[in-house]
């Protein structure tokens, strides 16, 4: 891997974006959302819709899904001094960003000026009687906290199947909505399975199990790896400079059939085509760790920060959803589009053009494919 960050600021990868243009709610039917086509060999930019994807991938193709599953992250909680453990206060937002042993996970508390190492936190039912408590061991910056759960009153109980009954959606914050039980099937893909993330690899929304069916029949190969998307890929970055930018750490899986998958189609030297940047990250993570060797099944962490000057080893076509402002999933699909300050200058061409055409962004929005 070479990185020539050069003196890329991350302002470099700002545009503007009207308020109205970020999506609010899925489209009415899966599947019916519209997509930017982009050449990497030319720059050239096609409106098309992503029911037609079928018809810019090649018999051979691999495509690879990532099947993590979203969890009901964002929970509501009141904040009980150790103390005084019999007066809640007023609602604490409380936001599970991955677990890190038994019982305990990092999260984002909001607002987290006042939670102080030694303080609980009750999570409360429906009917009002008490599901999850919690006792804050660490703290960290920007509203990281430690948690540390009791042991759940009802041995035979699932902790997850309790965040099933309490938790909430984990809508991004640009959708100014509450969640409702419509998101719990919207914001998760139709092929989901292994539960882990705290945000939906968006590029995959756009897929129905008939659509999937559909490419299979035409001779598109299609795999899945798991990335569980963390916090960390959303959040703001805080530094000047794209060389100074260091991302939170997500843990993937490749499996055995993943990773044959991809061995044959490099051997056959068929496309692997990414459905979003979840899936670039674990395919190039997944090939650094290799070194010259093949991709072999496993599982680790990544902190992989893909930017101009990144050569791409495995992926050579991409599909994915407009992305942030100075964001690295924009950084990333930067690099993706051609090389240097080349890439950057046309995906903000092909913003402005979606801009113009009034495509709908971001989680809930349309779709680019890039090849």
């Amino acid at each position: 891997m070479t990185t020539q960050h050069g003196n890329l600021r991350v302002q470099d990868f700002d545009y503007d974006l009207p308020e109205r243009l970020i999506a609010q709610e899925p489209p009415a039917e899966r599947g019916s959302s519209r997509m930017l086509v982009m050449d990497r060999a030319s720059a050239a930019l096609h409106d098309d819709h992503f029911s037609n994807l079928g018809s810019h991938l090649r018999p051979g193709d691999l495509l690879v899904l990532n099947d993590s599953r979203v969890i009901p992250a964002r929970l509501y909680a009141h904040r009980t001094l150790v103390r005084d453990r019999e007066k809640p206060t007023g609602r604490i937002e409380v936001m599970l960003v991955e677990p890190v042993g038994d019982n305990r996970w990092r999260a984002l508390v909001r607002p987290g000026r006042k939670i102080a190492i030694g303080e609980r936190l009750v999570f409360p039912a429906p009917n009002g009687t008490i599901a999850l408590e919690a006792e804050v061991l660490e703290r960290g910056q920007f509203g990281e906290r430690l948690l540390e759960f009791a042991p759940l009153k009802d041995s035979t109980a699932d902790f997850f199947a309790v965040l099933d009954q309490i938790g909430h959606t984990p809508l991004p914050p640009y959708i100014h909505r509450d969640d409702a039980d419509a998101d719990r099937d919207r914001y998760q893909t139709v092929f989901a399975r292994d539960r882990g993330s705290v945000a939906a690899p968006t590029a995959g929304l756009h897929f129905t199990p008939a659509g999937l069916e559909q490419l299979s029949s035409k001779g598109i190969e299609i795999t899945r790896v798991t990335l569980h998307v963390g916090l960390g890929t959303f959040a703001p970055l805080r530094v000047e400079r794209v060389s100074e930018v260091h991302l939170h750490s997500e843990r993937y899986t490749i499996g055995e059939a993943a990773a044959e998958a991809v061995k044959r189609a490099i051997a056959d030297r068929r496309r692997i085509v990414a459905v979003g940047t979840t899936v670039v990250r674990t395919l190039e993570a997944a090939a650094l760790a290799a070194g010259n060797s093949p991709i072999k099944p496993h599982s680790a962490a990544t902190d992989i920060f893909i930017s101009p000057g990144f050569d791409f080893r495995i992926v050579s076509a991409l599909l994915t959803n407009f992305h942030l402002p100075q964001s690295s999933l924009l950084m990333l699909v930067s690099t993706f589009a051609g090389p240097q300050h080349n890439g950057l200058d046309r995906v903000l061409a092909a913003y402005q053009h979606a801009i113009h055409e009034r495509y709908r962004f971001f989680s809930y929005g349309d779709c680019m494919f890039i090849a």
